[in-house]
């Protein structure tokens, strides 16, 4: 545009206050960016195509268990390679507020979820221990826990005897392959056999099947083969993939889509009046100037194609930076969460933020534009 230059010194006439509305915009479209991809990430329904493991569960709730006899009758059904299980624990170490990931799991665990690493002596030791216990190398640290040591972990839904204790021998320490996965390392499994004979509850129960398959590009007919399993049943599953099994955890918290909506609603009304105010002002500012122009041979319709583009391109250039340090930021934060979250700002997130930033840009620029367009070269050269 043979204009942009002109745009581009007027927009920074007042260099101040355009760099604090332009990290305004940053700080808004980061918020959207990062926000909008956990929404994103929490309403996509997650085909499970692909996928080299899945976890079968309750189709009613994560909350309901499955009976362990299942598992031979999974295993049976074609492409299933191996199949594990899992009982939730939920005990707490010492206080509350030092709660972990901790279950109960069957002896073959540590086959199907060859990510973590246990050294082999470790793990014969855990095997033939039933009140042992196996801990990520993450939270040993954390706790300063060593091979050998007990850990009173206290049940929170399962009593033992009628008491709440359930202490643990520290038997081994595992150590996952991919780092850019170390927050599983803050977990604790224990034997599920043992939980299974000593709570006072319940009793031959599972929370969860994970199923290694033989070849992912069947992950869709396996999962479809073992839901049929228990269709019509007391107890009918859901396959899906362990993000979207993770993500269903999270979405018992809360309505992910409502408050993201609610807080990127907040935002950008605030962006609206801040930006809005700015570009009012800047063009009250320029009347003399503009109406310059208007005599030097500059029609309505340019005056207003140039307030506008300068509007837009505040609100562009601001939106792209922001949503860029999103992208950034967020593979970050998957790997804070295990996966739940995209490692990047997914392609819908960044089509919706381009068409906010047209949409912001066009709305507070067009008043101003319009008073540019019809302003009148006598009164605005007269002060009027």
């Amino acid at each position: 545009m043979k204009y942009f230059s002109l745009i581009w010194a007027q927009l920074f006439r007042s260099k101040t206050r355009t760099l604090l509305t332009l990290l305004s915009v940053v700080a808004a479209f980061l918020l959207f960016g990062m926000l909008d991809s956990v929404r994103v990430a929490f309403s996509s329904g997650g085909s499970v195509d692909g996928a080299n493991r899945l976890i079968v569960s309750s189709r009613l709730s994560i909350t309901q268990t499955l009976p362990v006899s299942l598992r031979t009758q999974i295993e049976a059904v074609p492409g299933v390679r191996n199949v594990t299980y899992a009982m939730w624990f939920g005990g707490i170490y010492q206080d509350p507020k030092n709660f972990f990931p901790n279950f109960s799991v069957a002896p073959n665990y540590f086959d199907v979820y060859t990510n973590y690493q246990v050294p082999a002596e470790q793990l014969k030791a855990f095997q033939e221990n039933q009140t042992g216990a196996i801990v990520g190398e993450a939270l040993a640290n954390k706790y300063g826990w060593k091979i050998g040591d007990t850990i009173p972990l206290q049940a929170t839904i399962f009593p033992r005897g009628g008491s709440n204790d359930w202490p643990l021998q520290l038997t081994g320490i595992f150590r996952v392959k991919d780092r850019g996965t170390v927050s599983e390392e803050q977990q604790l499994v224990m034997h599920w056999k043992y939980f299974d004979e000593a709570n006072d509850y319940i009793k031959n129960r599972v929370s969860w099947y994970t199923v290694q398959l033989a070849n992912p590009d069947q992950a869709s007919r396996v999962a479809q083969a073992i839901d049929a399993i228990s269709a019509n049943s007391d107890h009918e599953t859901k396959s899906q993939t362990e993000m979207a099994f993770n993500q269903s955890f999270a979405k018992q918290l809360a309505d992910i889509g409502l408050i993201v909506t609610s807080i990127m609603g907040a935002v950008f009304f605030t962006l609206l009046l801040l930006t809005g105010n700015t570009m009012a002002q800047a063009v009250r500012e320029r009347i003399p100037e503009l109406a310059t122009l208007k005599t030097l041979g500059f029609k309505d319709s340019t005056v207003l194609t140039l307030v506008m583009v300068e509007s837009m391109l505040l609100i562009v250039l601001g939106g792209l930076i922001g949503m860029g340090l999103a992208s950034a930021i967020m593979p970050g934060i998957s790997r804070m969460t295990n996966g739940i979250v995209p490692g990047g700002a997914p392609a819908q997130t960044w089509l919706v933020g381009v068409g906010l930033m047209l949409l912001i840009g066009i709305v507070v620029g067009l008043l101003p534009a319009l008073r540019a367009q019809r302003l009148k070269i006598v009164d605005a050269l007269a002060g009027r």
